[in-house]
């Protein structure tokens, strides 16, 4: 039998190829799971009018220390930022360019994150704020910014992912994965 897919023998190669559809899944699930922390976040603060360093979503009222951790939110940060990147290649013309739009915004919001570490680890914090400080914090709030920053991320992500569903004629033929939808099926 001839390998059609020789690259994915290579590292991260089946999960462009065979593996690409379930890993969009798997990391859906996750981003997901990321989204339903900071909506309830949203949800202390603003319907049920908790102060915001009491409002920590899900996980923060059974693990505090957990979301005040700035390591937490970098090693998130960074699992988006290494996920988007690993299954960029699976994704051709339409998609590809929706996909690389939330990896550049992701990029920068793991460059926020790591500001942010830094500053948590040495004690020097950003123009001399009492905490530690992204750039565009200084402009919006934290709570907000993070939503924000999820926000478009995750806006270019879904249109990738819809548009890599339903590719047309051309991208179809340089698709190496199996997550098209079969010409002519509704679903």
């Amino acid at each position: 039998m001839v390998d059609l897919h020789p690259q994915s023998r290579t590292a991260g190669g089946s999960l462009n190829t065979s593996r690409h559809k379930v890993s969009l899944y798997a990391f859906m699930v996750i981003v997901l799971a990321h989204w339903v922390e900071h909506i309830t976040q949203a949800v202390q603060i603003y319907v049920m009018g908790w102060p915001v360093p009491a409002s920590k979503g899900a996980l923060g009222l059974w693990f505090p220390w957990l979301v005040t951790s700035e390591v937490m939110h970098y090693g998130f940060a960074l699992v988006m930022l290494v996920f988007l990147f690993l299954l960029r290649k699976g994704f051709v013309g339409r998609s590809a360019t929706w996909w690389t739009i939330a990896l550049g915004l992701q990029f920068w919001h793991h460059i926020e994150h790591l500001l942010l570490i830094i500053q948590s680890s040495t004690g020097a914090y950003l123009l001399g704020k009492p905490v530690p400080t992204s750039v565009i914090q200084l402009l919006i709030p934290r709570v907000e910014l993070h939503l924000f920053y999820n926000f478009v991320v995750f806006v270019p992500m879904v249109v990738a992912m819809l548009v890599h569903r339903r590719p047309t004629p051309v991208e179809r033929t340089e698709m190496r994965c199996t997550c098209a939808v079969p010409v002519g099926a509704s679903a």
